[in-house]
């Protein structure tokens, strides 16, 4: 994007308008600028080069620089929200310059001068507010981090808020652990100091001084009107910084109004499943690898009727529970509906008919507020008291709706104000007035009958003049630059042209001619004096209500959390009585995190998006056990490609994390303890970007997971070792499986084609076999995609490449290659031959590490060119010392 290094130098002196779009892009730096000139937008120079490119507008030019012309194109200010959303989904930002006085206004302070032109405001991915460039089913987050040190290896606070429903929370977390948060956020645009360590892909820099743990202190305490942050939590400084970066940068965005933000909610690091970005990819847990909410975990499990509501339910997938009274409270009121259908029925069908109330605030908050968003919040804080009412009627209602009811009322005055206020249905917009309703105002109804009683004399008068000309075709009609006119048809023109007619020429166009009267001029003025009057009226009742909306505005968030939070319970309530899933049930570990006692135990677990899709084709689901524990915790999976080995894998993953979120499963049944992490390395695909292989990506995933599983880890890994040779693949994968077994003792699921590994279940005690059963049945492979005890009897490879369509020729040269190799396997005894003497795992990574040599160490830790002649002298000796000592050594 263009910067304010690109700003074009003039050989002579620009023009007082061009002068004025230089300084304001000096002042948007990197953003396009959007420069208002008259009805449209306009870009210059590389800026209009890009939007251009990005918008598929044509380029044209205006004047001259240095010999050739100056790019530019435009947009119409009245669609410029489309054209908005397009660049920044191209990735761009953008500065509105608008015109802060009215040509009038600039004429009256002198000669021709320019009309003086502000940035009002900047518009970036992170920042909006707009229904227009909004998806109303997805969060839109902006994301500010910050670090405490300067290297960006130590803590690392993080703010993140979605300004569009007031949404902010803050934690921290390590280096390792930020894409895994980031991740979970999916955030629009992340906000870094600049000169700050942290390096996360398309950040953009902000000013490093705004990221100061005490300036963010203050900033914090003003924004919340507060004497102390105490009642929020115990912020660190690296929280404290990120809040404030984050505050200072919206500040920043519009230009000093800021949005409606929530009081921070301080997150816990521990407090929700820890999922890396790798494998919320492989699992699609909110969006499948192409980016689709279609096909996604999410997709298959929505059934949300409110926008908010299905925001929510991302949140809740994207991070699991580790709170058990938490997963209980969520679980206790979607079985609240699951088991009424009648009331579940009865509460979606009110929430369906629900305005989004929260982003109506959020733009209302930020001043970019409409009469419409005023009367969403009508309708939608006023069925919120009824719903109150009807579930406050439930008998041994669940903790949670007890919780939830409350916030749900005690909006009835600002209801019935707003109510007695505003037309049943106000307009978007509000230029035309026409959103406050009759007999709420006696003295605008008098502007009103005022204003409505000229337009009746002008029509009047288009009789009279009618009558008085014998012009049948003459019409009174209006524009925003004549006003009030007389037109008639250019044949009919000459006889209002007389002195005498009493009319006055004011326009000639081709076909009709334009005139006024005294008359007409006098009713006109009054028309537009009591319209205009009306306007100023309206205006001023607008921001009544939106002083006493914005009054309730932290009442009102809760309010619209609820409402999401009911509407998520009864979707999830939805689904699973669509298709008969289970309550999970959870156990304690008796109470150690040594493992003992960890289980996952799924009795007919399914698929949720497989199940789907295959229901779609009239096909049933074979749903399949998983049975961990302490003493199996470890399956090791074979059977033939298809067989549907990577779904049973992920099937357990995500009913984990549906448990988890506190909804029902896929399952007959389930029980379990809490998972902490939940890792997937199944499939994996090139990062030519960043310059790694398909074996590369899968080692780097796999050494994720050894590093950081834990005991209460739940893992799943598939092929692990099959993108290099087959000694280097099978010996990756042997011994993978002995340290997830030996030293993180996770629960976990291997699948494999290395039959050979098999023979692990000889010494590793908490491992057993499992297969998908396949057979073939006249030359033909059939799947029967059920898990069985034991291993495979062979991997069917071929008979999968029969049912691919490879040629027969092909297929009958690797039967026979197949058969000399199988020979040469019952000679040598294959390519796991002399592996029965090999040393158990745990003797092997119980040896001591190679001695540090203190000498080499010393001499590596020198930097030579940034030493003195005394510290140079210094190193010397010690050098000296540590070499005698290596002698007697």
């Amino acid at each position: 994007m263009a910067s304010s290094t690109d700003i074009p130098a003039f050989a002579a002196a620009p023009t007082p308008m061009m002068a004025q779009y230089l300084t304001l892009k000096a002042e948007a730096q990197d953003c396009l600028l959007f420069y208002r000139m008259g009805d449209f937008f306009e870009l210059f120079f590389d800026d209009a080069k890009m939007a251009a490119a990005t918008l598929d507008i044509a380029l044209t030019s205006r004047g001259e620089h240095g010999g050739a012309p100056i790019p530019m194109c435009g947009v119409p200010v009245h669609s410029a929200e489309g054209y908005l959303a397009r660049l920044i989904k191209g990735g761009h930002r953008v500065a509105i310059a608008e015109q802060t006085e009215t040509p009038a206004q600039a004429k009256a302070r002198g000669g021709k001068t320019l009309v003086a032109r502000a940035i009002v405001r900047y518009v970036t991915a992170g920042t909006l507010t707009e229904e227009t460039l909004l998806d109303s089913r997805r969060d839109n987050m902006l994301v500010a981090l910050a670090q405490v040190g300067g290297d960006g290896s130590g803590e690392i606070g993080i703010a993140a808020a979605d300004i569009s429903t007031g949404r902010f929370e803050t934690m921290t977390c390590a280096m390792g652990d930020l894409p895994a948060e980031l991740a979970r956020l999916r955030p629009s645009e992340v906000v870094v100091a600049e000169g700050s360590g942290i390096e996360v892909a398309d950040m953009h820099l902000f000013d490093k001084a705004a990221f100061s743990s005490s300036r963010a202190e203050d900033a914090l305490k003003r924004l919340f009107g507060v004497a102390t942050l105490d009642g929020f939590g115990q912020f660190g400084r690296a929280e404290l910084g990120a809040m404030g970066g984050l505050i200072a940068y919206l500040d920043h965005a519009g230009k000093g109004t800021l949005p409606f933000l929530a009081p921070p909610l301080r997150k816990t690091s521990g407090g929700h499943v820890a999922i890396d970005a790798a494998t919320r990819e492989s699992l699609e847990i909110v969006s499948t690898t192409a980016g689709t909410r279609a096909g996604s975990l999410l997709g298959a499990i929505d059934r949300t009727v409110t926008g908010a509501g299905a925001r929510l339910l991302g949140q809740d997938l994207s991070a699991p529970l580790m709170d058990l009274a938490m997963i209980e409270a969520r679980l206790g009121l979607v079985t609240l509906f699951h088991d009424d259908a009648t009331l579940r029925d009865q509460l979606r069908g009110a929430l369906r008919a629900l305005p989004d109330i929260g982003r109506a605030l959020g733009r209302v908050a930020v001043g970019r507020g409409s009469p419409r968003d005023l009367g969403q919040l009508r309708d939608g804080l006023g069925e919120a008291r009824l719903l109150r009412e009807r579930l406050g009627r439930i008998a041994d209602a669940p903790q949670m709706l007890v919780q939830l009811l409350p916030a749900l009322d005690g909006h009835g005055a600002l209801v019935d104000a707003l109510a007695r206020a505003l037309v049943p249905a106000p307009p978007t917009e509000t230029a035309g007035g026409g959103y406050i309703a009759d007999g709420y105002d006696p003295a605008l109804d008098e502007l009103r009958r005022l204003s409505s009683d000229g337009r009746r004399a002008i029509a009047s008068l288009e009789a009279k003049y009618r009558a008085q000309t014998g012009i049948a075709a003459l019409k009174i009609r209006h524009n925003g630059v004549l006003g009030y006119h007389v037109e008639v048809p250019a044949r009919a023109a000459d006889q209002l042209m007389q002195p005498d007619s009493g009319f006055t020429h004011r326009q000639t166009l081709a076909g009709v001619v334009r005139f006024n009267s005294i008359d007409l001029h006098e009713e006109a003025g009054r028309v537009a004096q009591a319209g205009a009057h009306a306007l100023v009226a309206e205006a001023a009742h607008l921001e009544e209500l939106i002083g006493a909306v914005l009054d309730r505005k932290a009442d009102i968030a809760r309010a619209a959390d609820a409402l999401a939070r009911l509407d998520v319970a009864a979707s999830l309530a939805e689904r699973a009585a669509e298709g008969g899933w289970q309550r999970p049930h959870f156990v304690s570990a008796n109470g150690a995190d040594d493992g003992a006692g960890q289980c996952l135990d799924i009795i007919g677990g399914r698929h949720p998006v497989v199940e789907d899709a295959l229901r779609k084709d009239g096909q049933p689901f074979v749903a399949n056990d998983c049975r961990l524990n302490e003493g199996d915790r470890l399956w090791l999976v074979t059977g033939p490609n298809m067989g549907g080995k990577s779904t049973f894998l992920r099937q357990n993953a995500l009913i984990v994390i549906l448990a988890q979120a506190g909804g029902y499963v896929p399952a007959q049944a389930a029980t379990m303890t809490l998972v902490d992490r939940l890792f997937s390395r199944v499939g994996a695909s090139d990062n030519l970007a960043r310059g790694r292989s398909t074996f590369m990506v899968e080692m780097v995933e796999t050494a994720a997971i050894l590093a950081q599983a834990t005991e209460r880890s739940f893992v799943i890994l598939d092929e692990v070792g099959r993108g290099t040779s087959t000694y280097d693949g099978l010996a990756l994968a042997w011994a993978v499986v002995e340290a997830v077994h030996e030293v993180n003792r996770c629960r976990c699921l291997f699948a494999t084609h290395y039959h050979e590994l098999t023979r692990l279940a000889e010494t590793l005690s908490s491992l057993s076999l499992h297969h998908v059963r396949a057979r073939e049945w006249k030359g033909d492979l059939i799947l029967l995609h059920e898990l069985a005890q034991g291993p495979a009897d062979r991997s069917y490879g071929l008979a999968v490449a029969r049912l691919a369509g490879l040629p027969p020729a092909v297929l009958k040269r690797a039967k026979d290659v197949l058969a000399r190799l199988e020979a040469g396997k019952a000679k040598t005894g294959g390519i796991a031959a002399g592996l029965d003497d090999l040393p158990l795992f745990a003797a092997v990574a119980a040896i001591e590490e190679e001695k540090v040599d203190p000498l080499l160490a010393a001499i590596a830790a020198i930097d030579a060119d940034a030493l003195s002649p005394r510290e140079a002298l210094d190193h010397i000796y010690r050098l000296k010392q540590l070499a005698a000592e290596r002698r007697s050594d």
